[in-house]
């Protein structure tokens, strides 16, 4: 196993640190820049009936299938359609039903619409704003960590 900050081979037990409010498997000489944790306590075995049985099933299922995602530059998209209509921002916001500091905040991008107003701001611009992805198209980064980077290289640790 490596430290997780310097990279080093931890021949021994990893020491669970707490860093700015990260847990992270590092070595002793890494332990220093944050507050040890103690190990989680196990889990005591329970049997499970078969009504939670048939949830965890289900919950496995909702896993596999596809999930919507806001897309990035969405106040962008939404801006450029609302004045591709010829449409005032207070038009926009009597067409959805929302307040003009609504419209502005989207356009701006300091607000993060809801899914509810997402669908409406899609319906009525005839834009899509929600990009569909599959969990299992991300498991294949999970764990890839042979690039060799570690965090140790990139962040800078002042000493107190």
């Amino acid at each position: 196993m490596e430290c997780e900050i310097c990279g080093k081979a931890i021949s021994d037990h990893p020491k669970r640190v707490k860093i700015d409010g990260s847990i992270m498997a590092v070595c002793d000489e890494c332990a220093k820049f944050g507050r040890i944790q103690k190990e989680p306590p196990k889990p005591k075995f329970r049997k499970q009936n078969n009504k939670n049985k048939n949830t965890n099933k289900r919950q496995n299922r909702r896993n596999d299938e596809p999930q919507e995602e806001l897309i990035e530059n969405y106040n962008d998209i939404v801006r450029r359609k609302r004045e591709a209509k010829n449409w005032t921002r207070e038009q926009l916001g009597q067409k959805l039903n929302e307040k003009v500091s609504v419209i502005n905040r989207i356009e701006s991008g300091k607000m993060v619409p809801d899914t509810k107003l997402i669908k409406k701001l899609e319906k009525t611009l005839d834009i899509e704003l929600l990009e569909t992805y599959n969990t299992d198209d991300l498991k294949q980064y999970v764990g890839t960590s042979g690039s060799g980077v570690k965090l140790g290289s990139i962040v800078k640790i002042k000493r107190k």
